[in-house]
């Protein structure tokens, strides 16, 4: 970190804090949207199976009662009718099954927003960390939290992919990267948390200050 970026921080920690809250608030902010964004799509769709799903109730119940002599006298016309309702009825289900997997990613990178927030506000209370080690820890977060950021656009790119041309297969290989790095976004969070509470524990110098810092970090 350049030395007038320290400086700074030093000599306005209120303004910076605001600024990482203001940054915070605005990620939360556009994770829920999306969240929102896909109950809604997955509400329509569930809408749309239901729908799709009592049509083809109806041609089963149908079909039963048709001989099969009656069946293969079928115009193609009645052919294609019926066969686009099947193939419909497949298409809205794969899309609800990534609309589920999506809002699960979001979730998860709104739970990874909550623990950068509550972490750092912790970590800045405890006496045991330098200002230079502060900066570094910053640093790491910020780099975890762009990261995040850049899955979040990934995600998007998902949501926007049913309106062009992209197919199944590449919106599941979409999905299923942008879900690994989401993982272990969070997965990498927690762990460097961790560690920093085990470094502060071990620079305690009596039992009442290793008391302290779990009381702290909420540690039982």
């Amino acid at each position: 970190m350049p030395i007038s970026l320290m400086l700074l921080l030093v000599s306005f920690p209120s303004q910076e804090s605001n600024a990482q809250i203001a940054v915070l608030e605005v990620i939360k902010a556009g994770v829920k949207k999306v969240i929102k964004a896909v109950d809604l799509k997955i509400q329509r769709m569930q809408n749309e199976t239901i729908w799709l799903q009592n049509a083809q109730k109806v041609l089963e119940n149908q079909l039963s009662k048709l001989k099969l002599q009656e069946i293969a006298g079928w115009s193609e016309r009645q052919k294609e009718l019926y066969g686009n309702y099947f193939q419909e009825l497949w298409k809205v289900k794969a899309a609800i099954s990534y609309y589920q997997r999506i809002k699960e990613m979001t979730s998860l990178q709104l739970a990874l927003v909550n623990e950068y927030n509550r972490a750092w506000n912790l970590i800045r209370q405890d006496e045991h960390f330098t200002l230079k080690e502060l900066n570094y820890m910053e640093e790491v977060y910020s780099g975890i939290l762009d990261a995040s950021l850049k899955n979040m656009d990934q995600i998007m790119l998902v949501l926007n992919a049913f309106n062009t041309s992209m197919n199944d297969a590449q919106r599941l290989k979409i999905i299923n990267a942008a879900a690994d790095e989401i993982q272990t976004n969070y997965t990498d969070l927690k762990q460097f948390n961790n560690q920093n509470v085990m470094l502060s524990l071990q620079r305690s110098k009596s039992t009442a200050e290793i008391n302290s810092v779990k009381r702290l970090y909420g540690i039982n």
